[in-house]
């Protein structure tokens, strides 16, 4: 046989020895992308709401909460608060009900909010696999969007969807409303920053240990997060920066974009 047939002839089996073996690498990416579209998630948290018993408000503390009011404006009243807020969420990533809201509730409480460098939302109308606990830094109006853990029963489905909501104890919900951030602590997650509810839909958080904490069922990738027992959870890649960064009186707004 001559020289360039045999060269020819081998050149064609390793040609198709490479498309094979780049074949089974494409068909374990894809792979690996369908499993974590449709069904990565990490475990839900395995500990117990309320375990770790905060201290009571002091009489001062709860005058001060008592002082946080929803405004009743016109919607031009409310159209001129926003208009000073025009750089805020230059991106648009926070919807926009949600952020109006949260907008005008923050400038109507000034005088209360001691941290008024941030003011967050979490958007619990979202998916948990998605970023929706954003972190608008009120100097600039950037967002920093995170993913954040919802309460079990608030999704009792395992759906990545939370359709419910509560503010007893032991409900293992999440609750909607606004909330302002307290003290710090380290507790059985590690740094965590206590939330007092200004909402009547929220005002248990302190009593139930509903606390902003770092968990390992929390990441910030497109993956289903684990379900905790009703406390904002954000990953431990990113929990010292968000509990250094609104603790000591910054105002978060949980609700469910219409």
């Amino acid at each position: 046989m001559p020289s360039h047939a045999r060269l020819s002839r081998g050149s064609v089996t390793m040609a198709r020895a490479v498309l094979f073996v780049l074949g089974l690498v494409w068909a374990c990416c894809t792979a690996s992308v369908v499993r974590a579209d449709a069904g990565s998630r990490l475990p839900d948290d395995s500990t117990h709401e309320g375990q770790e018993v905060p201290p009571a408000l002091t009489p001062d503390q709860a005058a001060h909460l008592a002082r946080f009011q929803e405004p009743n404006l016109t919607p031009e009243q409310v159209a001129a608060v926003l208009a000073r807020y025009r750089f805020v969420d230059p991106d648009h990533v926070i919807p926009k009900g949600l952020l109006d809201r949260a907008l005008v509730y923050f400038d109507a409480n000034q005088a209360e909010i001691t941290n008024k460098r941030y003011l967050s939302v979490i958007d619990f109308g979202s998916r948990s696999r998605l970023p929706r606990f954003h972190l608008i830094d009120m100097t600039t109006g950037s967002v920093l969007s995170l993913h954040v853990a919802h309460g079990k029963n608030s999704d009792p489905t395992d759906s990545g969807l939370a359709t419910r909501f509560g503010n007893e104890p032991n409900s293992l919900m999440s609750s909607l409303g606004y909330y302002l951030t307290a003290e710090t602590y380290t507790g059985s997650h590690g740094l965590s920053l206590r939330l007092d509810g200004l909402s009547p839909t929220n005002s248990n958080a302190r009593i139930r240990a509903v606390v902003i904490h770092g968990a390992d069922y929390v990441e910030d990738v497109n993956v289903k997060p684990g379900r905790s027992w009703g406390c904002p959870a954000v990953s431990t890649a990113n929990h010292v920066r968000v509990v250094n960064s609104l603790k000591n009186g910054s105002i978060i707004f949980a609700f469910v974009a219409n």
